[in-house]
């Protein structure tokens, strides 16, 4: 079996090369080629109408949605599909996909503006601060490692923060309070969960590994199990990392959901190595 990782050109870091390490490691050990491409390097290549020898299937660790679907459209197995990748890159499409599924916080998107327009009457940040409260959460639509999440106070930091978005879009959520600084990253491959641990922050409300936060594996309730499948069903993901937020009663709420997870903090906390559980899905779906 013979199969792309796909990642992106421009990422060098090496938080990233570790996790593709992990990836091909765990193909060889399987008897799977994996061959690490650049999203750039296959631009030519499928515009140029030469029939090149396509793969068995691709990991595709990349948010190039438009490069995926070109794949997609040559009839290439992807892992995780497009769609699924552009649902989990986006919060808004996520929360869209997600209501009704699974418990969220209390949600309202912000609306449409244009880039040199901005967000600049804000009658809908006092509309949303009435039926959020304060705390408030606002999270861009687009951002990875809790670096795009911000916590507001007052209505002022609120319009401060809005401000300084430009016209990027953005989402509105109530402040879990008996969460703060804890979540569960549970990580699904195939329906199944294979492991999970619990993050927590005493320094931030965000508990995110890269934001200083610490680990410890976590024995999930089947309630927790529960709501990190259903919401992979929901998007279409073959594996994701799930972000569970702690509702009043410790009942769960989904916070994120990760299509393309760095499980290596995982691995390091549950000695579990997600990797070679998507290997195998990948092999069993084939």
């Amino acid at each position: 079996m013979f199969g792309w990782l796909i990642v992106n050109s421009f990422i060098d870091l090496k938080k990233f090369h570790s996790l593709y390490g992990f990836l091909q490691n765990a193909a060889e050990k399987s008897g799977v080629t994996l061959e690490l491409k650049k999203g750039a390097d296959l631009l030519c290549e499928l515009h140029s109408g030469v029939q090149a020898p396509l793969p068995h299937f691709v990991l595709f660790w990349d948010k190039d949605i438009y490069l995926a679907k070109q794949l997609e459209a040559r009839g290439v197995r992807l892992f995780n599909r497009a769609e699924a990748i552009e649902i989990c890159d986006n919060k808004i499409l996520t929360a869209l996909c997600l209501t009704g599924v699974v418990p969220l916080p209390k949600t309202v998107f912000a609306p449409k503006t244009f880039e040199g327009v901005g967000y600049r009457d804000k009658s809908f940040l006092k509309k949303a601060a009435d039926l959020l409260g304060f705390p408030m959460v606002i999270k861009e639509a687009y951002g990875s490692f809790g670096q795009q999440v911000y916590l507001a106070a007052t209505y002022e930091e609120a319009e401060n923060i809005v401000d300084g978005l430009g016209s990027k879009e953005f989402l509105m959520q109530e402040y879990v309070e008996s969460s703060h600084g804890r979540d569960v990253r549970v990580n699904v491959v195939g329906g199944k969960v294979v492991s999970a641990m619990l993050r927590f922050n005493e320094n931030d409300f965000r508990s995110n590994i890269s934001n200083g936060g610490n680990m410890r594996p976590i024995t999930l309730t089947k309630a927790q199990k529960t709501v990190a499948i259903k919401a992979c069903e929901a998007i279409g993901l073959d594996f994701a990392g799930v972000d569970i937020l702690f509702g009043e009663n410790d009942e769960p709420i989904v916070c994120e959901v990760n299509s393309n997870p760095h499980f290596e903090s995982s691995y390091i906390c549950t000695g579990v190595d997600m990797s070679v559980d998507i290997i195998k899905h990948v092999q069993e779906s084939l």
